[in-house]
């Protein structure tokens, strides 16, 4: 980037997320994908979801190949100030004791398993048993 050119500031980006105007921002550079949009692999829907947005991550993570990333540079607009993109939220599950509680299985279910199997046994043997005693009397 030469020191007369001029950058973007996010906010800039952000008005640019519809399907007349859409920009892109991956790795500081805002791309104009409107063009493209029609012809994109993965649908106009794609590009869209990740307009208005810094969409590296989202870029990143399909594995676009060599040439995809060739034919990015004449959507290429200009770079964006690193200092007026917000920090990106990493989300964060919660943990909370009642829900770990509520997982784990009480006394008494641990006791219900290791009855049932053995209820069930039972029954089964004495049925047999039952098989057997008929046979003989007969």
């Amino acid at each position: 980037m030469g020191s007369g050119e001029k950058v973007f500031v996010y906010e800039d980006l952000v008005k640019h997320k519809d399907r007349n105007d859409c920009w892109l921002l991956i790795s500081g550079k805002v791309y104009n994908v409107t063009q493209f949009l029609e012809d994109h692999p993965g649908g106009d829907e794609v590009l869209l979801a990740a307009s208005g947005k810094d969409a590296t991550n989202d870029f990143e993570d399909v594995g676009h190949s060599d040439d995809a990333r060739e034919q990015m540079q004449k959507y290429y607009i200009r770079e964006v100030d690193a200092t007026t993109i917000p920090a990106r939220r990493m989300y964060k599950a919660q943990t909370s004791t009642a829900a770990t509680q509520q997982e784990e299985p009480g006394f008494l279910f641990k006791i219900i398993q290791f009855l049932v199997p053995l209820l069930i046994l039972g029954f089964a043997f004495g049925l047999q048993f039952l098989g057997k005693k008929e046979k003989t009397e007969t």
